[in-house]
């Protein structure tokens, strides 16, 4: 926490995440251009974000992409700001920020990391079977289709309509999924992007990424969307209960 709160404490650090909220996955250059700065200065800034797990990185090729990671900030405002706003505050996710992979779909449009104390078996689970997907996720008490490959997943509102539709492509076991992300919630005729999910032990944890790929313009949204479903994950993996949505 102490990492964060310094790394905010800078306003040229403060332009970079302002920078990367209006645009993800820049390039140190993109970067540079906006800063009257040497690229040495700004690699020294963007090295601290990274350490303070505010920014992830990817490589595509030779350039070397910067995604903000927005779960640091959730978790400082579950810490500070949500006691004292409603009687219940959330469970503190624990992050790591180390990423690059090259993929070929192409650099992503939107990265998350965080990780979970559970189980390689436990999380492949929850991101598979349809009855544990509904336990967590933040808006959907009923979640049609497992994950399997050509598999069609539907996660169905309390009012009975089909907020997403996923159609699994790919899956490694254990370790990878890829979907079709469908956001029937905007309308039947929402563009269509793709996501992969990514699971890494690490000890008694896992490290779980979310790449998102294709999105369309006005789809910046979808990382708040991330955000909680995540959030919501680690706490009904680590302690049983999920952070559900208001009713």
């Amino acid at each position: 926490m102490d990492m964060i709160f310094k790394a905010l404490n800078d306003p040229t650090r403060r332009t970079l995440l302002d920078s990367l909220r209006r645009k993800d996955g820049q390039t140190l250059t993109d970067l540079e251009d906006q800063l009257d700065m040497t690229r040495f200065g700004v690699m020294k800034h963007l090295k601290l974000l990274e350490d303070a797990h505010l920014i992830i990185t990817c490589r595509h090729g030779r350039f070397k992409h910067h995604y903000l990671n927005p779960l640091p900030m959730q978790e400082l405002l579950d810490r500070w700001v949500a006691p004292f706003l409603q009687p219940q505050s959330r469970v503190l996710s624990e992050l790591k920020t180390k990423l690059e992979r090259e993929t070929i779909m192409g650099k992503p449009d939107f990265m998350m990391q965080t990780f979970i104390r559970c189980t390689q078996d436990a999380l492949w689970d929850a991101l598979t079977k349809a009855d544990q997907m509904a336990a967590y996720h933040f808006m959907c008490n009923e979640v049609r289709g497992d994950a399997k490959p050509d598999n069609v997943t539907e996660f169905i509102q309390p009012d009975g309509s089909t907020m997403l539709r996923q159609v699994t492509s790919e899956m490694d076991p254990k370790s990878r999924i890829a979907m079709t992300f469908e956001p029937l919630f905007m309308g039947p005729d929402a563009p269509h992007s793709h996501m992969v999910y990514l699971i890494e032990p690490q000890g008694e944890t896992c490290m779980l990424t979310v790449e998102h790929y294709d999105m369309a313009p006005g789809q910046e949204g979808f990382a708040e969307g991330w955000a909680r479903m995540t959030s919501s994950l680690k706490s009904y993996l680590e302690t049983g209960t999920a952070l559900k949505g208001a009713a």
